[in-house]
């Protein structure tokens, strides 16, 4: 059992940690997850011991061997199969032994251990985790720096898993990994012996992998049992009971203070008046539930124009003369057009999203694009670059120049740049603010086609899922590339695999294609025509837009029916506190005020029964 008893930690004046507490079983399997900066990293840094809590402490049992990824990427030239093997300290250092020892009793021994950690079937589990995580048999020969930063940390991820600790840890594995890469990652997880420990905005790895999640919130942790949707909807609950908690708090306390208010110079009331007074000062409030404005996803409709947006035919891309990285396209993409691009890092994806992008110019063959069509291209370079020392504010300025101010804020708002946040230093932004602001500024002029080049690697499950709502409700073409599974099947009808050196539709769903790629077997889908996969992109687009109506009808009541409440709340002060009315309500006799009331309730009840109607429509399409 791994126990967080008391656990403070303040970094550079701030609170990260509060008397946090939580007992992880021991064996379990648990995602760690809340908001970005959190605290979350802090936390895991607190459990191998390279932060010092202020208070409190960590405990686990004794000997535990804790296994962490090294901020540093390996380096060398040592091969990443070589690397891999060397995690094993323990068996590297029996191999050495066992060539040194004279002793016959000892060597014994020696013997009787590596056969016992399984040493000589070491080299068959290092390919094997190194094959998973997209080295060939060619790439796990080569030295460490021929790779990219990206894939050395694949080899520390690899090293790490080899080593097969106790205790592992793991802080966003996900992120170095293309979709591939992920499964297989998930696939080992599920089977890993030890106690696991894992930081993810991977909603898929959440409910795939662990058996509890453990919720950091406001410095404080709360363990819930099972996966990311079994959290959610105990969550769900325990937020409906705390808004209720305060809400009968709230008006107790009202009770309370107009009670002291209009009894406290009475003398014969006046001690009753001072009981009261003191109840109120004991009185721990409850707080309220805040929404998070990185939450924030709004992408401006295009105009129409007429399919198709672009046509490539045999076309060929690459960088060098010569030599394309793929050939043979022949891809045709609609205004309706949702399409998810899959394959394995290196296999050419990038490489497709810039010549859609006209970044790239087709080496051979021919592409053809609507003349008044606008690209919405988003790369993690784009969040790199921006100016740390300039302002959301001053970024829309100047890519919007000439449109005025109330364009400018009004484009920043809708990715939730509002108020003092418009004119924050982008380098005081989080990682999840600066991809929303990326965001904002390619979509200033309403792009018919949005190309995403994993948009989700600083965004937490929230702010994913709020992305997942906005490209839902988007009235463009939407190109993705992501390793998040559940982003790709809530937003995309139609698959395109690029491998081999060229792309092409794979027919099938994304089980089909996990199912694929974890060797179980090709999709056992027949091909679908050309016109029957047309007839099924516009099937889906149109019930992203039912949902989208039916979603709106929703939150449109509910908006009405909180109106509402506090229309009638001011109205019942009125009419039984004339001195303490709103202004807009005094000096209205009974009679007035009673009118007033049956006219709000009768709209109440209205919005009532079409909130009733929505949600009734909403579960039963959610269920179809």
């Amino acid at each position: 059992m791994l126990t967080i008893n008391g656990l403070t930690v303040r970094l550079g004046g701030r609170t990260i940690l509060d008397r946090a507490g939580a007992s992880l079983p021991g064996k379990s399997r648990t995602g760690l997850i809340g908001r970005n900066g959190a605290g979350k990293s802090t936390l895991m840094k607190v459990m191998i011991g390279q932060l010092e809590a202020d208070e409190g402490g960590i405990e686990m049992p004794r000997k535990t061997r804790v296994g962490y990824i090294a901020q540093e990427a390996p380096s060398g030239s040592a091969t990443p199969f070589e690397t891999v093997l060397a995690a094993d300290t323990e068996r590297a250092q029996l191999l050495v032994a066992s060539e040194t020892e004279q002793d016959p009793d000892k060597l014994g021994d020696i013997h009787e251990r590596l056969i016992a950690i399984d040493a000589y079937t070491a080299p068959a589990r290092a390919a094997r985790i190194l094959i998973g995580l997209g080295f060939d048999e060619e790439m796990q020969g080569q030295p460490l720096d021929s790779f990219s930063g990206g894939w050395k940390m694949r080899v520390a991820l690899a090293a790490l898993l080899f080593s097969n600790p106790d205790l592992l840890l793991l802080d966003e594995p996900s992120n170095h990994l293309d979709l591939e890469a992920t499964m297989w990652l998930e696939s080992f997880l599920r089977a890993y012996p030890g106690q696991l420990v894992v930081i993810s905005h991977e909603r898929d790895l959440l409910n795939n992998v662990v058996d509890h999640i453990l919720h950091l919130e406001g410095g404080k942790v709360t363990l819930y049992p099972g996966g990311y949707n079994d959290f959610e909807r105990q969550r769900a609950e325990r937020i409906a009971q705390l808004a209720a908690a305060k809400a009968a708090q709230d008006a107790q306390r009202a009770k309370l203070q107009d009670y002291v208010a209009r009894n406290s110079a009475r003398a014969s009331t006046a001690k009753q008046a001072q009981s009261r007074a003191k109840q109120l000062a004991r009185m721990q409030p409850i707080a309220a539930v805040s929404e998070d404005p990185s939450l924030v996803f709004d992408f401006p409709s295009p105009d129409e124009l007429k399919p198709p947006l672009i046509t490539l035919d045999l076309a060929s891309v690459g960088y060098t003369p010569g030599a394309p990285i793929l050939t043979r396209l022949n891809l045709r993409i609609d205004p309706d057009d949702r399409i998810a691009l899959l394959g394995r890092n290196g296999n050419g994806k990038t490489t497709l999203a810039r010549l859609l992008a006209a970044q790239l110019a087709p080496m051979d063959g021919a592409m053809a694009a609507s003349g008044k069509m606008r690209v919405g291209y988003f790369t993690q370079y784009q969040v790199e670059e921006l100016d740390g020392s300039d302002t959301p504010l001053g970024h829309m300025t100047r890519v919007m120049a000439g449109k005025t101010p109330g364009a400018v804020r009004a484009q920043l708002g809708r990715f939730g740049f509002t108020g003092n946040k418009a004119v924050t230093e982008v380098g005081k932004l989080s990682g999840g603010e600066r991809a929303r602001l990326a965001l904002a500024l390619i979509t200033r002029d309403a792009p018919h086609l949005l190309i995403l080049d994993e948009p989700t690697n600083h965004l937490d499950v929230d702010a994913r899922e709020a992305l997942v709502q906005a490209l839902n409700g988007f009235d463009g073409a939407v190109l993705i590339v992501s390793h998040d599974r559940h982003m790709l099947e809530l937003t995309a009808d139609r698959l395109v695999l690029v491998d081999d050196g060229t792309a092409r539709d794979f027919d099938g769903s994304m089980d089909d294609y996990v199912a694929f790629i974890l060797g179980k077997g090709a999709p056992a889908k027949e091909k679908a025509s050309k016109a029957d996969r047309k007839e099924d992109r516009k099937a889906a687009a149109a019930a992203r837009e039912a949902a989208a109506k039916i979603k709106k009808n929703v939150s449109d009541a509910e908006a009405d029916l909180a109106k509402y409440e506090v229309v009638l709340s001011a109205i019942d002060r009125a009419m039984f506190d004339p001195q303490g009315a709103a202004s807009e309500y005094k000096g209205l006799t009974m009679s007035e005020l009673s009118q007033r009331r049956g006219k709000i309730v009768a709209a109440q009840e209205a919005a009532e029964a079409r909130w009733v109607t929505a949600s009734e429509a909403l579960e039963a399409f959610e269920a179809a």
